[in-house]
């Protein structure tokens, strides 16, 4: 008989370690799995415009002056169906809201920084190609750094400026440091296929009761803004990178506030828990002058919903042209 072969026993922690990268194997397969399915069951709204090879998608509703809506962080385009705004507008107005890209359906691919400046590039060049020109643009929240970023400079090709709920001067911010590792590389891309996605399910209700708050969520939120497609890793990873942008995004456009020629409307929530109104918003009247301000109470970040009248009231008055105005 030949000898026994020694066993070499495998130490417990190489056992831990191999446990650990199957489970977290598994997970991303199903974070993989949840994605697909949740853009399935949500597919796109409307139609495609391919700008430097990246789709973007958008829907365009109604006839009238172009009035263009951009949606802040951890939401998507729905967000303007859900508040009302869209159909509220559509009523007078050619309507045309985007998902920015990574959002959605729209693509963010690596292959650059996705700044407000190069996002605000996109959508004006997706706007050039649709037949849209000399829109109203409406920002919320992020959307309103890119909204700025299009106002800003020789080019800009906007009739006016709707900025609500809307983060202007850079200053510390906790929630920026706790989002960015998920738009690191190699770092990210395992936290946003396992740990990520998970601890946004178990957050997504109360972060978005924070977002309206001292308002309640509205009934039918969660059936416009599907939290699956929130929590899908592409997403994710376009809010990290938009989280980490947004202060340095701020400091750029800081020094032009006060250049801006056309007509802007500033709204904000007097409770708003997410970015506080009169570091922003109101600091941001007093920087220009031809602007107004609106701070609603009783209203959180998510003012849009408590007083779209309001708002689609200040789209109108920048809508009406001198020759509008002799015909009525």
């Amino acid at each position: 008989m030949g000898r026994a072969l020694n066993k070499v026993p495998i130490p417990a922690k190489t056992i831990g370690a191999l446990a650990a990268a199957a489970t977290a194997a598994v997970g991303a397969l199903w974070v993989r799995h949840r994605a697909r399915k949740a853009e399935s069951d949500n597919p796109p709204a409307g139609g495609f415009v391919e700008v430097d090879g990246v789709p973007i998608h958008y829907v365009d509703i109604g006839e009238g002056p172009a009035v263009v809506l951009l949606h802040g962080n951890a939401v998507l385009l729905q967000d303007f169906i859900a508040s009302g705004l869209i159909d509220r507008l559509s009523e007078r107005h050619r309507v045309i809201a985007f998902d920015r890209p990574g959002y959605g359906h729209s693509g963010r691919p690596r292959d650059r920084l996705w700044t407000a400046q190069t996002q605000g590039a996109v959508i004006q060049q997706a706007l050039t190609q649709i037949g849209v020109t000399q829109p109203v643009v409406l920002g919320h929240s992020w959307g309103t750094l890119v909204a700025l970023s299009m106002a800003v400079g020789d080019a800009a090709d906007l009739r006016g400026l709707v900025l609500v709920s809307g983060y202007y001067y850079p200053t510390a911010r906790a929630d920026v440091a706790l989002a960015a590792p998920a738009a690191l590389p190699i770092l990210g891309d395992v936290l946003r296929y396992t740990v990520s996605p998970l601890s946004g399910r178990l957050l997504f209700k109360r972060t978005v009761r924070t977002m309206f708050a001292p308002a309640p969520v509205p009934d039918d939120f969660f059936e416009s803004v599907a939290r699956e497609m929130v929590l899908r890793p592409a997403q994710i990873r376009a809010e990290a990178e938009d989280a980490a942008f947004m202060i340095p995004a701020a400091a750029h456009l800081r020094a032009r506030y006060s250049d801006l020629k056309m007509p802007v409307s500033i709204f904000a929530g007097a409770d708003d828990k997410v970015i506080d109104p009169e570091a922003n918003s109101v600091r941001l009247h007093r920087a220009i002058p031809q602007s107004t301000l609106l701070v609603a109470r009783g209203a959180g970040h998510m003012v849009h919903y408590a007083i779209p009248a309001e708002i689609a009231d200040a789209i109108e008055r920048m809508s009406v042209g001198p020759d509008d105005e002799l015909r009525r």
